[in-house]
């Protein structure tokens, strides 16, 4: 969520989102650690270094799912979904629920 908030401008937030979860099997999960991650990947705004290296990254990989340390919050992390990948029917939708983002989160 926070990754979001400071990835969008506020007027540009839908008025209904889903949240939808996924089963997914651990061996299709490749975990990044931070030291494979460029020098500079926490830097405002994002360098042209980290789109680069994300594009590498996604041409390169061999599981479906890229689990990648959160900029935002430190022990944290992301889950990305590779597109590239022929997705496995391994994976299994669990849940798919309607989401308001609260405006509150993030002001003007």
């Amino acid at each position: 969520m926070l990754e979001y908030t400071v990835n969008i401008n506020i007027d540009e937030i839908p008025r209904a989102l889903s949240i939808i979860t996924l089963d997914i099997p651990s061996e299709d999960i490749y975990e990044l650690k931070q030291s494979q991650l460029p020098g500079d990947w926490k830097d405002v705004p994002a360098p042209s270094s980290t789109k680069d290296f994300g594009s590498r990254l996604l041409n390169e990989a061999k599981n479906a799912v890229i689990k990648i340390p959160s900029a935002i919050i430190a022990n944290e992390f992301n889950y990305i979904l590779n597109p590239k990948h022929p997705y496995s029917k391994n994976f299994k939708i669990t849940e798919i629920k309607d989401f308001v983002y609260d405006i509150r989160i993030k002001s003007k």
